[in-house]
Order: C-alpha cells, then structure tokens, then sequence
C-alpha cells in the first residue's frame, strides 16, 4: 500500500488531467456554499482511516451531499408536497447505521440544494473535491448525493473531467426522507457498497438508483415519480447491487483520445451552449434569440433523428455562419443521431450527436469549446468518440 493510502484492495494509479486546475479551484470555491451549505459538516464516526482490530487501516468512504429529495423534508403545500435540500449529508448517514460497517465515514456538505439549481459553481467544487480525495488517497469510494432532476447531467460533467481511480458513485432519492417508504437509504447504502466494490475501479462516474448500476455515459431518467426512473437506454445497464454483492455485467471501458476521453476544465466558465426544443410549428425566434444571448454553442433537441423545421435549419445556417457550433441531438429517449441522413450536415457544417442525449450534448459541446478553436470535422470525431 502506497503512503497514505488505504487498504481497499484497489490499485492507487490515477490520471492527473486537469488536477493542478482542480485544485486551485477547490480553494477558490471553498468559501461558495450554494443555499447556506457548510463546506466541511463530518459525520459523529468521522476520523479519518482509523486502524481496524487487526491493525491495519479501515477503508473511508467520503460522502459529499448536495441536497435534493433524498434529503427532502415536508413543505406543507399538500400531503405529499416536500421541500428537497431540508436534511444534512451527516443527517443521512446517520439514518443509514449500516453505512458504519461498511467503512469509516467522512461527510461534507458541498451545497444542500434541490437538483433543478444545480449549476456550474457546484459541478465545479464537485470536481476539484474528488480530484483532491483521488490524488492524496483520502477514501476508497466516493459517494455523492444528489437530486434526481439534473443527476444525469452531474454525472456526465463529473465522468468527462475525472480520471482518478477511486470510484465515484451518485446517488439520491425518488421519495422524500420523510416518506413512509422513502427509498433514500437504501439507494444511499447500495452506491456505498458500489463505491467500495474493487471491480468499480476505472468505470468512471457511475450512478446507482433502486439497486441498479449505471454508467454516467449512459444514464437517463425517463420517470416524473417512479423508482425505477433511471435506465441506461443506449448501452444497458452496468450492474446491480444484489443484497450484499456488486455485480458487474459490463468490463470497464478503456479511456483513450478515440473513446470516452477526458477534459481538462478551464479557469474560466464555460462557453454558453443553448439547446433549441423542436415541436411542430416552431420558427426561427429560439435559435435567432440564443445566438442574441452570446450563445457559442446551439444543441438541437430535434424530431425522429434529430430535424427541424425549414426555418430553423435555415437560421442554424445563419449561426454557423457566425461561428456558433451547431449539434444535432434528438428528442426520443433512445436511440442515434445520425450524420447527413435527412439532414446534409456535411454542407451545412452540422454536427451529429450519436449517441448523446440534449443535455449530454450540451455539455460535450461546452468543453470542447472551451478548449479553442476547433473545425467541424474534429468536433465531429469528438461527438463520435462518446
């Protein structure tokens, strides 16, 4: 085991993309606690890697909370009316006491919000936290909670700018804590058991709702209210936490500059990307109002695989004449865009999305551009990479 490390089984090798950048950013975010949050709140049994009866180091497993339903608290407006971000991380834990046999506990409270605020400041202290934990072998799993609205985004942001080798692992609630049968808990203790798993190393971001295991790559959710909200509806799911048992279906992927590469975040926000929601009868305004904005980046929710009226084809034109990327996503839940089928992406200078959801296209999009200037083709071969 290397210094300072600790005896999880896991080998202790990381990617330091972007490390030096993240942890500047941790000290400069350190004092933003988005909704009042306390930045560094530790559960009663926090204490670091305390040796076990055997006399080596028990594992840490680090628990960042960000608030959301799991952490839900009734709001009076009805009987079934809750207000997300109401409890602390230390709070949930402590309703978990089985979280305690698994490891020692570390909580922090990185913001308490519910999910539909959930924005770059926070993604951004998100990322240096665990970068941090990652290169000083402070924990052998990372879990974080999260509302359930915007946890697919998260997850993406966080899986396309980490590549450490401690596993991090999402999680949250469909139902608030105060629920009769909330499933916060369980969901809180089946990503501990992920994130500790020795098979969960090189995956990536993963997330893990209603005993299922998710790659941040794949992930969706398709549910206003049911359990089983989350499905990975392009490429299956990853695993399932089996009472005690993580079972993985899935090897973990290789990351390379021709699949699933990393992004570097940059020290400045990143470029603005809007995303144009097709529906029948819709005009130019949108696209002409997002390029007004100062957007760089326009992601199109298209119809079937990915088209659009006349109109706004013709004023996506007018944007790419102006240097705005345009990507082309869609908006059935599943399956691909694809590159000059009815849309000619290749003379309009159009990207596809592929695989890639609105919103994960979005966010591809903003990283890539935040890395410079690039021409159609590269960003192409980027989208294509996913």
């Amino acid at each position: 085991m290397q210094p300072g490390g600790t005896e999880c089984g896991k080998s202790w090798r990381h990617v330091g993309r972007g490390v030096g950048l993240a942890l500047s950013l941790a000290a400069g975010l350190a004092a933003i606690q988005p909704g009042g949050a306390n930045a560094a709140t530790s559960a009663p049994n926090t204490g670091g890697n305390q040796p076990s009866s055997s006399g080596g180091k028990r594992c840490t497993l680090l628990v960042l909370a960000t608030g959301g339903t799991i952490a839900g608290q009734p709001n009076g407006f009805s009987a079934v009316g809750y207000k997300a971000g109401s409890l602390s991380g230390a709070d949930l834990v402590a309703s978990v006491p089985a979280l305690g046999h698994l490891a020692q506990l570390r909580v922090e409270q990185i913001a308490n919000i519910p999910s539909q605020d959930m924005n770059e400041a926070v993604w951004r202290h998100l990322a240096a936290r665990i970068h941090q934990a990652d290169i000083h072998h402070e924990a052998c799993g990372i879990v974080i909670t999260h509302g359930t609205d915007t946890m697919e985004e998260s997850a993406y942001f966080l899986h396309k700018t980490y590549g450490g080798h401690t596993p991090v692992v999402i999680t949250g609630a469909m139902r608030p804590a105060s629920a009769t049968s909330a499933d916060g808990p369980a969901n809180l203790l089946a990503a501990a058991r992920t994130a500790l798993a020795p098979q969960a190393d090189g995956r990536g971001v993963l997330v893990v709702m209603n005993d299922q295991i998710h790659s941040a790559r794949n992930v969706s959710k398709t549910h206003t209210t049911a359990l089983q909200t989350f499905r990975s509806l392009n490429g299956g799911v990853a695993g399932w936490v089996d009472d005690d048992q993580v079972r993985f279906a899935q090897a973990p992927d290789t990351r390379t500059p021709d699949h699933d590469p990393l992004y570097d975040l940059p020290g400045h926000d990143l470029p603005r990307v809007d995303i144009i929601y097709v529906h029948a009868g819709l005009d130019a305004q949108p696209v002409e109002d997002a390029v007004a904005r100062g957007a760089q980046g326009l992601v199109l929710a298209g119809v079937g695989d990915g088209n659009a009226p006349k109109a706004v084809l013709e004023a996506l034109d007018k944007a790419r004449a102006k240097g705005v990327l345009v990507v082309r996503s869609r908006r059935p839940a599943e399956g691909f865009t694809n590159r000059d089928v009815e849309v000619n992406d290749s003379a309009r200078g159009f990207v596809a999305a592929g695989r890639l959801s609105p919103v994960q296209a979005r966010l591809l999009a903003q990283l890539i551009i935040a890395t410079g200037p690039k021409g159609v083709g590269e960003v192409q071969r980027a989208f294509d990479a996913e």
